[in-house]
C-alpha cells in the first residue's frame, strides 16, 4: 500500500496503529518508502483499508495484494 503524508516516525506509528486496530491485521509502514505491508489472516475490502488510512490522516496512492 503506497501512503502519502506520513513524514516522521509518529506518522509511521499512527497508520501502523490504525492499521493494526483492524480484526486480524498486521502492518508495518515504512517511512523511507512511503509504503505499508500489511498482512491479513483474511482478505479486507480495499475501501476499509482506504478509509482507515484516510481517517488517520493520509491518502493512499495505490494498493497492490498479493
Amino acid at each position: 500500500m503506497n501512503i502519502e503524508g506520513m513524514t516522521c516516525k509518529n506518522c509511521v506509528a499512527h497508520v501502523e496503529n490504525e492499521l493494526n486496530d483492524l480484526d486480524g491485521v498486521y502492518a508495518k509502514a515504512n517511512l523511507k518508502k512511503k509504503c505499508a505491508v500489511v498482512n491479513m489472516k483474511e482478505d479486507i475490502n480495499n475501501d476499509i483499508l482506504e478509509r482507515t488510512i484516510k481517517k488517520a490522516g493520509y491518502s493512499v496512492l495505490s494498493i497492490t495484494k498479493n
